[in-house]
């Protein structure tokens, strides 16, 4: 599954990186995806909207497995 998280992060990764952000895939246990936001991200106060309207919800669509995504 950290193969399919993976892949479908390198999707979302250039909508990130055009506002000077990025995401790094930290691990994947038991459907639980934790991930570390970068650059203007990790300071954004729309942080938590991207984490969980953007990324969260667009992997549990591609990944059924995927039951939750957190920050760390």
């Amino acid at each position: 599954m950290k193969e399919l998280v993976e892949k479908e992060l390198e999707e979302i990764r250039p909508m990130l990186q055009r506002d000077g952000g990025d995401v790094e895939l930290v691990s994947v246990e038991e459907g639980v995806v934790r991930v570390r936001l970068k650059g203007a991200c990790g300071s954004c106060p729309m942080a938590t909207m991207t984490l969980k309207r953007g990324i969260e919800e667009r992997l549990k669509e591609r990944i059924p497995q995927v039951k939750e995504v957190i920050s760390v």
